[in-house]
């Protein structure tokens, strides 16, 4: 997560200990998502991130990916592209109508985005956080 945040930073400041919270939940209740490793033979060179909400407009459950990221000198070899069929399959095996991302402008990664099909719907993302601090 924190080779992530130097690439391509969260709208809030990182907390190393804050995002421990939050991954040790997600993954002690997998009805929330699911998280995956990318590994390169014996290496891990990534991760991905699952997370559930549902939606009238989308038909029922979806899936955000919420992180994605891969190893700069792992790049632009097909692995981000392999990884987003992986997680189609899966999110369609869990009952997904729909994947949602967010990415920042000027993220390289968002031509790889369009190229899988996801289309950008010209909305805000807007957020308001509740009772949580860093």
């Amino acid at each position: 997560m924190q080779s992530l945040q130097e690439d391509d930073p969260w709208s809030i400041a990182f907390s190393p200990a804050y995002a421990r919270r939050a991954m040790q939940q997600l993954l002690e209740e997998p009805r929330l998502g699911r998280v995956w490793i990318i590994r390169d033979a014996a290496e891990t060179i990534g991760y991905i991130v699952m997370s559930f909400d549902f939606s009238l407009e989308y038909g029922g459950r979806n899936a955000w990916i919420d992180e994605f990221f891969i190893q700069r000198n792992h790049r632009g070899k097909g692995i981000g592209t392999r990884t987003l069929e992986f997680f189609a399959e899966q999110a369609q095996a869990l009952g997904v109508t729909a994947i949602h991302l967010e990415v920042n402008h000027g993220n390289p990664a968002l031509e790889l985005y369009r190229r899988m099909g996801y289309q950008d719907y010209h909305r805000y993302l807007m957020t308001k956080r509740l009772g949580t601090t860093l």
